[in-house]
């Protein structure tokens, strides 16, 4: 059947519709659609103790951060050496293959609570990173931050705490890194709280994907 511009015109409007998104040249600037303040963001990390993370939480998910706008500009807060503030594309350059994924709550928060949020965490901001994951404020660990902040400032459990001992340690990568950080003395009993148990909460709807199959950052930072 011949497709006639008018017939062509139809299918753009459909699946720009089926997608939520409003193109004129076929390109969205990612800061026009996509994220909302306080969404988290999980990517696969690129460093050993990343994949030790993946096989002792069986995800592929091992690191995580939250969103929030700055100035015009989409951010994001994550707990490394030390809890730092960086633009939303860094970070997604930053994981395997430039992968992530963006969930937020089901529940609708007013905007007041979520400068809430953004303001509680910037209270981690140049604390020193936990590479013991203790359940302390001294130090904390990426996963152990998100949690953190939506509990004290929305008053938001995002999954139970668990413990060391409930994870997969039997790998050798795994048994290396528990060896090089806690010796003969494994904290099994020490509360934790991973990127996958984060992941998996029942609070939390995935928003948005990106893998081989869909891209939303490119070269240009555009979505295509």
């Amino acid at each position: 059947m011949k497709c006639t511009k008018y017939s062509f015109k139809n299918l753009i409007l459909i699946v720009v519709a089926v997608f939520g998104q409003s193109c004129t040249d076929n390109s969205v600037k990612v800061d026009e659609v996509l994220f909302n303040n306080g969404d988290i963001i999980f990517h696969e990390s690129k460093s050993g103790q990343g994949r030790a993370v993946q096989l002792a939480t069986a995800s592929i998910y091992s690191h995580v951060g939250m969103i929030f706008k700055d100035k015009n500009e989409w951010q994001v807060i994550e707990a490394v050496q030390p809890v730092r503030v960086i633009p939303l594309e860094d970070f997604v350059s930053h994981g395997d293959g430039k992968r992530f994924v963006v969930k937020r709550l089901k529940e609708s928060i007013a905007d007041s609570l979520w400068v809430k949020c953004i303001e509680e965490a910037k209270t981690y901001l140049g604390k020193d990173y936990d590479a013991y994951f203790e359940w302390s404020d001294d130090r904390i660990y990426c996963s152990e931050l998100i949690y953190k902040v939506y509990e004290n400032s929305l008053g938001i459990e995002l999954c139970k705490k668990a413990k060391l001992k409930d994870m997969h340690l039997e790998h050798p990568i795994v048994q290396e890194k528990l060896k090089e950080r806690y010796g003969n003395s494994i904290p099994m009993n020490e509360d934790v709280v991973s990127p996958a148990n984060i992941f998996e909460s029942g609070l939390l709807k995935e928003v948005i994907k990106q893998d081989d199959n869909f891209v939303i950052f490119d070269n240009s930072k555009l979505y295509k």
